[in-house]
């Protein structure tokens, strides 16, 4: 099926781009950025227990820079607009990130940059813990924000109102309901993607439904389901990882990031899922969310 994408052409009169051609949309993501330390422990330590960690490593990461990252092996560049704190961790964020294929920009926060922990079980599972604010980038802020009218498709994870309708001048918006400030304020969605067992994002979810022309649902190994705004379902398998699965950070990100790349290109609905498919599978077989991202030699 071909999924309507309405909801751009009822928030502005303004004409829509032309595309650079198939397989090459102008992407971009709007979205947080968090200093990650990941290390590896044999189970998520209970009350009172010390558990030791090892192939400690460092990136920046949340979902506004994964997805960037994951948009920018697929199209071979991509924007990020983000916010970061006026600290040592909010530059290496951004040196990182231009050196991963980003185009970063970002606005000045006088606070720190926020940081996390995630520890990777021996099933391959992340648990994360967060510290300090999400930092979001808001309309108000000295962004270049017209280019988003330039652009095929954005990934929305973090920002404001005002961010969100800037958003919408792309001619595909995808959100993740984690950009819960934005949401509920009558601004349509073409997709809303979230995780089915996630109940943080289930919740915030019901704020923008009637918002959004489709809601996915991401169900990990199980694949997923999908439903319309006229009613229509439907679902997907999950693709075959290419290779033993190392950890799990990143795997939705890089998902919601294939899926907005993929109805940037045109793609229909069932492919869109599928290349997305691909990308959660292939970030799942790498260690942390940039060592094993589908790219555009691979499509």
């Amino acid at each position: 099926m071909r999924l309507a994408l309405v909801g751009a052409q009822e928030q502005t009169s303004r004409p829509r781009p032309s595309r650079p051609g198939p397989g090459t949309p102008r992407v971009a993501a709007v979205g947080h950025v968090e200093w990650v330390q990941f290390a590896r422990v044999a189970h998520v330590p209970r009350a009172g227990e010390v558990e030791h960690a090892h192939d400690a490593f460092e990136e920046p990461a949340g979902g506004g820079a994964v997805a960037a990252v994951q948009l920018a092996r697929l199209a071979g560049q991509a924007q990020l607009v983000t916010a970061l704190g006026e600290d040592e961790i909010g530059a290496r964020s951004l040196g990182r990130l231009r050196q991963l294929g980003v185009s970063v920009a970002e606005a000045d926060r006088a606070t720190a940059t926020r940081r996390a922990i995630t520890l990777v079980d021996d099933r391959r599972e992340r648990t994360i813990v967060t510290f300090g604010e999400r930092l979001e980038p808001g309309g108000e802020d000295p962004l270049p924000w017209d280019d988003l009218d330039r652009a095929d498709a954005v990934y929305f994870t973090a920002g404001d109102l005002g961010a969100l309708r800037a958003a919408r001048a792309a001619r595909v918006l995808v959100a993740s309901p984690r950009a819960r400030h934005a949401l509920g304020h009558g601004v349509p969605i073409d997709a809303l993607v979230l995780s089915a067992d996630d109940e943080i994002e289930r919740e915030a979810a019901e704020r923008a439904q009637t918002e959004a022309e489709l809601i996915v649902l991401t169900d990990g190994a199980r694949g997923g389901t999908y439903r319309t705004r006229d009613g229509c379902t439907g679902g997907w398998a999950a693709a075959e990882p290419p290779g033993e699965p190392v950890d799990s950070y990143g795997c939705g990100d890089s998902f919601a990031a294939g899926f907005t790349y993929g109805l940037g290109a045109g793609l229909e609905l069932d492919a869109a899922l599928a290349l997305a498919a691909r990308c959660g599978a292939y970030c799942l077989t790498g260690r942390g969310p940039y060592e094993r991202q589908l790219t555009a030699s691979e499509l």
